[in-house]
C-alpha cells in the first residue's frame, strides 16, 4: 500500500527572478530556432534582416541583433573598486629608535584623516605592522572606543604603546591600517549614560597595561573549572548586552541571568571525594525538624572565604592535621592550636591533561578555641581557605 502523497504548496517567486527566468527561456527558445536555420556564430546573425527577425522571431530576437551588430545601449553601471586605508614605508637604514617611526605615524596619520574626512567616515581600528631586519613580523590591533578622525588621539595611542615597545632586531618596514566606519551618534536609554571621556580612559588603560602587564588589567571572570577561586583576566568590554529570555521559560531565563554562577556538584554532594561528616554530621531528630544534612553542608553551614588565602603549618599525625597554626586572619581571631575533630581529605584535581595540571587536598578541622576552619594543602603547600560561621 502506497502512502499518500503530501500536499507540496506551490513556490511563489519574486517578480524581479520571475522575469529573469522567463527572458531566459525566451533567448534559449530564440537561440534553438537559429540554430535549426544554420545561424551559429555573431557574424551569421548580424547579417540577417532586422525586420524579418523582428516579424518572426519577436522584439527579443532584435535586442540579439543589436546587441550583435553593436548598436545596443544600456545603463553604465559605476563599480568603485574597495578602497583601503593603508599607509606604508620602507627604511633605507635600519631603525633602532622610536623616534623616526613616530615621525613616520604621525604622517600616516595626516593621510589617513584627510582620505577618511573626504568620503566622511571616521577610523574605528587600527592595525600597526612592523616588520624587522630578520623578516620576523609585529602586530597591534588598536581598538579606538570612540570612533574618530583627530591625529592628536589617534597619535596618543600609537606613542602610548610605542614607549614601552622593545625588540631583538632593527625595524627595516612599517605599515599603518585603518579600518574605516560612518560617524554614528547613539541615543542612551533613560538610566544608561556614556563615559564622560572614553579615549582618556583607553589611554588610562594603556598606559596601566605598558607599566603592569596585559594579564594584570582587564575584567576577572571566571574559569569553567572545579578549582576554587580560579579565574582569568579578559579585556575591557564596552558593549553591554541584555541576555535573551528563552522561550516559554521566562522565570528559567531571569534566574539564569541573576544567578550566572552554578556551586560544582562536588560542593553539594561531594561528588568529587566522600561526603562532609563528622563535624558537621546531624542526628535523625534533627533532619526530621529540617536541620540540613552532611551532603548539603555548605547550603547551611557558610563559610567566611579568606581574600586571599592564609599561609599555615600544618603538623600531621597519622596522615590527618593535629596541630594547625596561622598569623591572624581577622582582628582577635587567630587559628592555631591543636585540632580536635578533623573531616577529610577531599581531593580536589583538574587539567591533569595539560600543562595547567593542579591537585589540591581540604581537610576541615575544628581547633580548641572553637574555630571551625577549611584549610588544603597543594604544591605550595597549606593555606587557610577560611573559617565556619
Amino acid at each position: 500500500m502506497n502512502a499518500p502523497a503530501l500536499p507540496i504548496a506551490p513556490v511563489v517567486l519574486p517578480a524581479r527572478m520571475a522575469k529573469q527566468i522567463e527572458r531566459a527561456k525566451e533567448t534559449e527558445r530564440i537561440l534553438s530556432i537559429l540554430h535549426q536555420w544554420g545561424i551559429h556564430t555573431l557574424g551569421q546573425l548580424a547579417a540577417l534582416s532586422r525586420d524579418d527577425l523582428a516579424a518572426r522571431l519577436g522584439m527579443r530576437a532584435v535586442e540579439m541583433w543589436e546587441r550583435a551588430n553593436g548598436g545596443g545601449e544600456r545603463i553604465l553601471k559605476l563599480v568603485s573598486p574597495p578602497e583601503s586605508f593603508i599607509e606604508s614605508f620602507e627604511f633605507e637604514n635600519e631603525i633602532e629608535t622610536v623616534e623616526p617611526l613616530l615621525f613616520i605615524l604621525r604622517r600616516f596619520l595626516q593621510q589617513l584623516a584627510t582620505r577618511l574626512n573626504a568620503i566622511y567616515l571616521v577610523a574605528k581600528e587600527l592595525r600597526l605592522r612592523i616588520t624587522f631586519a630578520d623578516k620576523s613580523h609585529y602586530e597591534r590591533i588598536f581598538k579606538i572606543p570612540q570612533p574618530t578622525n583627530n591625529e592628536d588621539i589617534l597619535f596618543r595611542m600609537l606613542h602610548t604603546h610605542l614607549e614601552n615597545f622593545t625588540s631583538r632586531h632593527p625595524i627595516v618596514a612599517i605599515e599603518l591600517e585603518a579600518q574605516p566606519s560612518r560617524s554614528v551618534r547613539q541615543q542612551f536609554g533613560l538610566f544608561e549614560t556614556a563615559l564622560r571621556d572614553p579615549v582618556q580612559l583607553h589611554e588610562t588603560l594603556a598606559r596601566l597595561i605598558g607599566l603592569l602587564g596585559a594579564d594584570r588589567v582587564g575584567t576577572p571572570m571566571l574559569e569553567e573549572t572545579h578549582r576554587p577561586d580560579a579565574f582569568r583576566m579578559e579585556p575591557f568590554a564596552w558593549e553591554f548586552r541584555h541576555p535573551k529570555p528563552e522561550i516559554g521559560h521566562s522565570e528559567r531565563s531571569v534566574a539564569k541571568s541573576r544567578n550566572p554562577i552554578a556551586l560544582p556538584l562536588s560542593f553539594t554532594t561531594g561528588s568529587l571525594g566522600p561526603s562532609r561528616t563528622g563535624i558537621f554530621a546531624r542526628d535523625d531528630e534533627e533532619r526530621e525538624r529540617g536541620a540540613c544534612d552532611s551532603t548539603a553542608v555548605r547550603g547551611c553551614v557558610p563559610l567566611r572565604r579568606f581574600r586571599k588565602r592564609k599561609k599555615a603549618t600544618v603538623l600531621l599525625e597519622n596522615n590527618r592535621p593535629a596541630h594547625v597554626r596561622a598569623a591572624e586572619v581577622r582582628a582577635g581571631l587567630a587559628v592555631e592550636g591543636t585540632t580536635m575533630a578533623q573531616d577529610g581529605p577531599f581531593s580536589l584535581s583538574g587539567n591533569w591533561w595539560d600543562e595547567r595540571a593542579w591537585a589540591q587536598v581540604e581537610w576541615d578541622v575544628e581547633i580548641e578555641n572553637g574555630v571551625i576552619a577549611r584549610c588544603h594543602c597543594d604544591q605550595d603547600g597549606w593555606a587557610i581557605d577560611g573559617i565556619y560561621d
